[in-house]
């Protein structure tokens, strides 16, 4: 990953993506297929048993796979994706996402995403993607 963070598509895409900014989340490079984001588990984040909401933590990785399977240039969406968390979460952790192509193959790509916590994965993350034929913002 050696994009400036300043010129490219994911980092086009990611500016527009108030959805997850406003989690805290930052993007720290993305660019030939792969991307590392950092976030930061608040107490708005934290589900009944004290540990980071699985909902989060799917947006997390979920954002990162989008910067990825973007930083190609075109317009790409997720066509799928699942993931297994591994170890739990806590209010005050912070993750980084760590995103990269396995595949692609005309319109369609596979990535795969760890989410850390200092180095320790908490949940993996595979996504399929799809190029669709459109320009940003129409529809």
């Amino acid at each position: 990953m050696t994009q400036a963070m300043s010129d490219g598509a994911a980092q086009t895409m990611f500016a527009a993506d108030r959805a997850s900014r406003e989690l805290g989340i930052t993007l720290l490079e993305a660019g030939e297929g792969a991307a590392r984001l950092r976030m930061t588990v608040t107490s708005a984040m934290v589900n009944g048993h004290g540990i980071a909401h699985g909902g989060y933590l799917f947006l997390f990785a979920d954002t990162a796979f989008a910067c990825a399977c973007n930083s190609h240039g075109p317009v790409t969406v997720a066509a799928g994706a699942d993931i297994s968390f591994v170890r739990p979460a806590y209010e005050g952790d912070t993750l980084t996402a760590v995103a990269e192509e396995r595949t692609s193959r005309g319109r369609s790509g596979i990535y795969d995403v760890s989410v850390l916590r200092d180095g320790e994965v908490v949940a993996e993350f595979r996504g399929r993607s799809r190029t669709v034929g459109r320009v940003e913002g129409s529809r």
